[in-house]
């Protein structure tokens, strides 16, 4: 009724926590700190990174990518309503919509390394293959991403 909902994880690389670095439970409050909601239009991607520190001071750098995904809205489009309270007059031949609403997703790589830009730039690659609906699996993207060899810093081409 409030328009606030609740995260989940929908899928997730890899499937089962590695030994040295256990998956961050709660990850999805950090992906919407401002609480899951619904809204009336789509807005803008947005990224950041957020940084978590685990029980043995470590940190986990936890880059989030969310856009927004058109859902239908679970109740009825209520009627407009005028100052006095009175019901506004509709044409007859005009059938009632149900009201568009859009629901953020989040894309979220979580990394002991601070690479922000790294972050930024494999997380739009996952998101234009999304959106545009080409046929390369999400595993075999996400696969092909943690199998690559970035450069060090300063370091031979």
């Amino acid at each position: 009724g409030s328009g606030d909902g609740q995260g989940q994880i929908l899928q997730r690389f890899p499937e089962k926590d590695w030994e040295d670095n256990p998956f961050p439970q709660g990850i999805e409050l950090f992906c919407q700190p401002s609480g899951w909601q619904l809204f009336p239009e789509r807005n803008p991607p947005t990224f950041f990174v957020a940084v978590l520190t685990d029980i043995n001071s470590e940190r986990h750098y936890c880059a989030c990518f969310t856009f927004w995904e058109a859902v239908e809205s679970p109740q009825p489009q209520s009627h407009a309503r005028n100052g006095e309270g009175e019901e506004e007059q509709e044409e007859a031949s005009s059938p009632v919509q149900p009201a568009q609403l859009f629901a953020p997703k989040s894309l979220v790589l979580v990394s002991r390394l601070d690479h922000a830009e790294v972050f930024r730039n494999s997380l739009g690659l996952i998101y234009t293959i999304y959106v545009d609906g080409l046929s390369v699996s999400l595993e075999t993207v996400i696969g092909n991403l943690l199998t690559c060899t970035i450069p060090i810093t300063g370091g031979a081409q």
